[in-house]
């Protein structure tokens, strides 16, 4: 019993550590991202690629289920992108309410022969919409039989995309109206740094010869927001405010934390784990070549990045994930706790999927940064860590009913850790607001950051209890439908103070 309990608690001291260690690294990383990305943004000017015939084009795929309550609006708002070259696609997926029958009747569309091409595999596609008002000649809505997930929409949608690059989003966002703007930059940099100098002075000649050292960007994230209590006119966010509620507002405050520090840190050495689901910009050739979504998966949005990086990598291609961590996207979060409840669980069982699909690639230096830097991570300090802190909790009632508890050490190191875990919150909280001032009173941003005063009795339990749950679920194949979210749709009123 001794021997466990010093192998035990010498584990969980490193893995602490560790994890400190990692967060630490992330946040000064992310600082540096940040830094770099304002200094070189400074230098841009997006109206000359807003006036340009040769940008790339951009397909805006949307799927829609049970949407009804914000359809309109939203697919107004996607219509009026500040970009040269776009087009929307709106995949209807048997939605069972009255999602279609309204598209239909505000956009004037009707059934037309579309050149719908199947190399991604997807449930059956039934009819293809087209506006007979030029008004919305760049609306493409898409009535599929029900795939039972987003994934199984989106294929549908990049099946039907005319473009080379396509941003797959979810049709309850808002996105700002410069995003596609924003989010192909990366992309061209690097299309333009495609032909480099490379090697050593010919020995014949003495010149270096000019060859192709390319590095293909394949996916672009940028940050994503709750749009709770936000007040939103036409699809456009006009005034920007924490949610009220308390459930909303923690997962305002987890959002800025995984986003501003998180994936922007990752970013910056080129091991970012996944592209949010609610908003990414593709590479369409490469994904189709990886296979496209998932249809079965939880997580298909981080299946869909690792198979893309695991293509380049098998094929010996160099590739760049980027991120911004300017904020292009608002959400909806879950109201109340029983859609967060469905939502999170489905994320756990999602990340279960993940480790194991891909457990080959998990240490293999075969696949580099991939395999030896973003799975293992994944699989220690996202998979793990909800198994570890209830095993921990477990082992501290033992400890404390069995006496064998020192009180002293104990609680000097569970207030460390509390105030470290403040401390990485309040920064990206504080970051995003010094950098781009998104709420107009400081007022708001130190209300948001108190959150992460009682997060970690109330809202944290909650992650934790959720991921296991969904664990428990992967493991004994239970049942899990995707759901829908019961979108309470965007209010148009204002608050009475300002």
């Amino acid at each position: 019993m001794e021997l466990f309990r010093n192998f035990y608690e010498g584990f969980v001291f490193v893995y602490g550590c560790t994890m400190l260690f990692m967060y630490a690294l992330l946040a000064i990383l992310s600082l540096r991202g940040i830094i770099r990305f304002q200094r070189k943004n400074s230098y841009v000017d997006y109206t000359k690629m807003l006036q340009s015939p040769l940008a790339p084009g951009i397909s805006v795929i949307a799927p829609a289920f049970n949407e009804g309550v914000t359809i309109i609006s939203n697919v107004r708002s996607l219509l009026t992108l500040n970009y040269p070259r776009f087009e929307v696609i709106i995949v209807n997926d048997g939605s069972t309410d009255d999602t279609l029958q309204k598209l239909i009747n505000e956009f004037q569309l009707q059934e037309v022969d579309f050149a719908y091409n199947e190399r991604i595999k997807s449930q059956p596609v039934k009819r293809l919409f087209k506006s007979t008002n030029t008004a919305y000649d760049k609306l493409v809505v898409i009535d599929k039989v029900n795939g039972k997930s987003k994934a199984d929409a989106s294929n549908a949608g990049i099946n039907a995309a005319a473009y080379d690059y396509f941003l797959c989003t979810d049709v309850d966002c808002i996105i700002e109206k410069d995003t596609l703007l924003r989010m192909i930059k990366p992309f061209m940099d690097e299309e333009h740094n495609k032909i480099k100098e490379v090697g050593e002075p010919c020995p014949e000649c003495g010149y270096i010869h000019v060859q192709e050292d390319s590095v293909r960007v394949i996916a672009t994230g940028a940050t994503l927001r709750i749009a709770n209590s936000c007040e939103i006119d036409e699809g456009v966010i006009t005034r920007v405010r924490p949610p009220e509620k308390w459930l909303p507002r923690f997962q305002e405050m987890e959002y800025l934390r995984a986003y501003v520090l998180g994936k922007m840190g990752w970013s910056v050495i080129n091991c970012v784990p996944n592209v949010s689901g609610g908003l990414g910009l593709f590479d369409k050739e490469i994904a189709i070549k990886a296979g496209g979504y998932d249809s079965k998966s939880f997580a298909e949005d981080m299946d869909i990045v690792t198979r893309m990086c695991t293509y380049m990598i098998d094929n010996k291609l160099k590739y760049a994930i980027r991120y911004i961590p300017t904020t292009q996207c608002w959400t909806e979060g879950p109201p109340n706790m029983k859609v967060f409840s469905r939502q999170r669980t489905r994320w756990g069982r999602g990340l279960a999927e993940i480790i194991t699909i891909h457990r080959k690639v998990i240490f293999n230096p075969r696949y580099r940064k991939l395999g030896m830097i973003v799975l293992p991570y994944n699989l220690f300090f996202e998979f793990l860590a909800p198994i570890i802190e209830f095993t921990g909790i477990l082992y501290y009632i033992y400890q404390i009913i069995t006496g064998n508890i020192n009180w002293h050490n104990a609680l000097i190191l569970l207030a460390f850790v509390y105030f470290y875990s403040v401390m990485i919150t309040t920064l990206a909280v504080l970051w995003d607001q010094i950098t781009y001032k998104h709420y107009k009173t400081w007022r708001e941003v130190i209300g948001l950051a108190l959150m992460a005063f009682i997060e970690p009795f109330i809202y944290h339990p909650l992650i934790v209890f959720f991921a296991l749950r969904g664990y428990f679920n992967f493991i004994t194949g239970k049942k899990h439908t995707w759901g829908n979210m019961q979108r309470q749709g965007f209010g148009q009123k204002k608050p009475a103070n300002t």
